[in-house]
């Protein structure tokens, strides 16, 4: 069995203490290790190197926004799930084009928040239904984010762009494959190639791209 491993990064000690609890329930997730501010959680994910991060981010010293910032930089970073008390416009986009895979309210039920952790350590988003209707509004009032999208949009293959949509629409690689009528294997070197082309850091941020360039209704 394939074990989930969690770094948690809240300035809230009982609050790490309560996610080491509801995540330790489960056989298949193991919180290894903690850090109460995000100069402390990029050291902590350099020296653990986990699968996902748990990030806050209205933290002392160094944000969350930073730190997610900062461990996107490294190689082979983890997934970075939000998980904050504060769901604005402002930080629910910021969040995801800083590089994090999803985010959560801490409001989220424990029996949900591990199903939750289970699909970001699969490289899946996670969005909660809040931060879900306010990244749509935001997205498409964000113009310029738009038309850069556009631009850079216009620089892909067909085949490129039509791979893109099915991100857009948060398929897996599999289900672009079978409509597309390509193997797998030709899908995923699709993916990395644009998230190279793109300057995207993970496939979040292209499915954004693709909503934002129009490619996806909704």
């Amino acid at each position: 069995m394939s074990v989930a491993r969690v770094v948690v990064v809240d300035d809230e000690p009982m609050v790490c203490g309560f996610l080491r609890t509801i995540l330790g329930s489960a056989d298949d997730i193991e919180v290894v290790d903690e850090a109460h501010d995000g100069a402390a959680g990029l050291a902590a994910v350099r020296r653990s190197r986990p699968d996902v991060v748990l990030m806050d981010l209205r933290m002392p010293g160094m944000d969350g926004l930073t730190a997610i910032e900062h461990i996107n930089r490294l190689a082979d970073p983890p997934h970075v799930v939000v998980l904050t008390t504060f769901d604005a416009d402002q930080y629910v986009l910021r969040a995801l084009r800083a590089g994090a895979t999803g985010f959560l309210v801490k409001s989220t039920p424990p029996e949900e928040l591990i199903g939750l952790v289970r699909t970001a350590a699969r490289g899946h988003t996670v969005l909660s239904p809040s931060a879900a209707r306010r990244l749509i509004a935001a997205s498409t009032d964000a113009l310029s984010a738009r038309d850069r999208a556009r631009e850079l949009v216009a620089a892909l293959t067909e085949r490129e762009a039509q791979v893109l949509a099915g991100l857009g629409e948060g398929l897996s690689n599999a289900r672009i494959a079978a409509r597309l009528h390509l193997s797998e294997a030709t899908v995923k070197g699709y993916v990395s190639r644009m998230l190279d082309k793109l300057d995207c850091v993970n496939r979040t941020q292209a499915g954004l791209l693709a909503h934002d360039a129009g490619l996806v209704d909704g």
